[in-house]
């Protein structure tokens, strides 16, 4: 499944955020495989960060990353540098930001 989110950087920490994406653990990105997840991409226009995600099924991702400590501890990092975090809400919505038109 693809899933798209939308995520605010401050304007102060740009650079912060993408030197932190320079330097993703190893053990994260090898847990989000693990999860589901075959692509993550994010783009960045200004402060605002789309996320182009494909998984297998991203309920049972943020499930599986919730409680990790590799994955709280990065969280914790992003929650510094984000206006606007990922809240961990999938509650069965197939994508928060939903597909108007596609070619």
């Amino acid at each position: 499944m693809r899933v798209a989110l939308h995520t605010q950087v401050r304007a102060d920490r740009i650079a912060e955020y993408e030197a932190a994406h320079r330097e993703v653990p190893e053990e994260l990105t090898a847990a989000i495989r693990a999860a589901g997840a075959t692509s993550w991409t994010i783009w960045r226009s200004g402060t605002d960060l789309f996320h182009l995600l494909d998984c297998t099924d991203y309920t049972r991702l943020l499930a599986a990353l919730e409680e990790l400590p590799v994955n709280i501890a990065w969280q914790a990092r992003m929650a510094e540098l984000l206006d606007v975090v990922h809240d961990y809400s999938a509650d069965g919505v197939e994508a928060p930001l939903p597909v108007v038109w596609e070619l």
